[in-house]
């Protein structure tokens, strides 16, 4: 699908190209700060695709039809299309509506991005000159938190609920730099994980998010 579209771009005219991969495709590192210079290591279907699909577009660019690849953390928050299988809003739903917040694991990394932010920061790349973002990879995520510390995030904004460790085989971790974005396009978050919990609680309260065991609200 993803092929189809780049492909039916070019023959169509389009001038550019923003792709959508993810923070995902470096898989389990070490390094403090993965930066778009690191080797992906993808692990999942998911994220080998995500890696697939970034090397076909970059070899389909010429000088009529440029892109751009945006490696986005995972992303958080309420929005009018809204999911509820994303991390900071899974425990965030858990502790609002079942009383309990669920961690398998805990000490794995994730990279964050709010929803607002993320839409700012397509503005700004189909905005700004291509030729400033043409053939480059751009990471974007700023907190960069343990699974468990956004546990206890949501704990202390939603209150009164506990947390309950499940041992898990799951040992996807991994944390991003964002350095080069700032750098390059000015580009700073103007949201954080902590906004993001209080407002999908307000969602919850104000009943704009019904039933969060409907399937429509995970991919």
């Amino acid at each position: 699908g993803n092929i189809n579209i780049i492909e039916e771009s070019k023959k169509s005219g389009i001038k550019r190209f923003i792709y959508a991969s993810s923070g995902s495709v470096y898989g389990i590192k070490s390094e403090p700060n993965v930066t778009e210079d690191t080797e992906p290591e993808p692990l999942t279907q998911y994220s080998k695709l995500k890696v697939e699909v970034e090397h076909f577009l970059l070899h389909s660019l010429d000088d009529n039809f440029k892109g751009v690849i945006i490696r986005p953390a995972t992303i958080c928050g309420y929005s009018p299309r809204q999911r509820l299988d994303v991390v900071v809003n899974i425990l965030a739903n858990l502790a609002i509506n079942k009383g309990e917040i669920k961690v398998f694991g805990g000490e794995q990394l994730r990279p964050n991005i709010h929803i607002k932010d993320m839409v700012d920061l397509y503005v700004l790349l189909c905005e700004i000159n291509i030729d400033k973002i043409n053939k480059k990879i751009f990471n974007a995520g700023w907190e960069n938190l343990k699974v468990i510390e956004i546990a206890n995030l949501v704990k202390k904004i939603v209150k009164n609920v506990g947390i309950v460790y499940v041992p898990t085989d799951d040992i996807r971790s991994y944390h991003i730099s964002s350095e080069k974005i700032t750098k390059e396009l000015g580009f700073r978050p103007k949201y954080s994980v902590e906004d993001a919990i209080k407002e999908l609680k307000k969602a919850f309260e104000e009943g704009k998010i019904k039933n969060s065991d409907d399937d429509k609200y995970c991919n």
